[in-house]
């Protein structure tokens, strides 16, 4: 009986040695909501701790009005090939349809996946998105479409720096007043691209 005692008692012991030397899960980081800090939460508690991804109207307004933000750089772009005379001008009007066209069709798939309006989607219902920064208005933009040559390479850079500038404004607003994860990854590509481009056109311009 004595030796059954024993041989339970060391079972015992082995067995809660064994519990206590299982490792602990690491903590985890856990990001902040917008513009909050992240916070270091042990592994039970991070996952209710994730903070959920809800749009707000600053993440609608941002995909609303820089999808219309893009469509006129594009329209702006579409102008280089016949008129431009620099090949560098051609060559970064290109990239820049090439990029911005993509992220048209992305936030409009964001709305569309939400039931909200993208703009100009529906006849004779364009909502009010208010002003834009950076927009060329209809005058700056007939007259770089009735431009060539040099003329048409120092006006395309100037308006297309100031459109660029705008956008990178719009982006950094919305990093801090918006909550959806998704608007947020496009926002920071777009701080990140224009923000080499406009050097790049600052550069050009001479």
């Amino acid at each position: 009986m004595r030796a059954f005692v024993v041989g339970t008692l060391l079972a015992a012991a082995v067995l809660a040695s064994a519990c206590a030397a299982e490792p602990e899960a690491p903590p985890v980081v856990v990001p902040g909501a917008p513009g909050e800090p992240a916070r270091t939460l042990p592994a039970d508690e991070a996952g209710s701790a994730v903070p959920a991804n809800r749009h707000n109207d600053a993440d609608v307004s941002y995909a609303q009005r820089m999808i219309m933000h893009h469509q006129q750089a594009i329209r702006m772009g579409e102008l280089a090939p016949a008129r431009a005379a620099r090949e560098d001008v051609k060559g970064l009007a290109a990239r820049i349809t090439a990029t911005q066209a993509p992220e048209i069709t992305s936030m409009t798939a964001w709305l569309r996946q939400r039931g909200l309006e993208v703009p100009g989607e529906h006849a004779g219902h364009h909502g009010s998105h208010g002003p834009m920064p950076g927009m060329a208005t209809e005058d700056q933009l007939a007259a770089l479409a009735a431009a060539t040559g040099p003329e048409f390479d120092r006006m395309f850079l100037q308006l297309m720096t100031a459109h660029h500038e705008g956008a990178i404004t719009m982006a950094t607003e919305v990093l801090s007043a918006g909550s959806d994860v998704f608007v947020e990854e496009m926002a920071t590509d777009v701080i990140a691209s224009q923000s080499d481009e406009v050097t790049r056109m600052r550069s050009m311009a001479g």
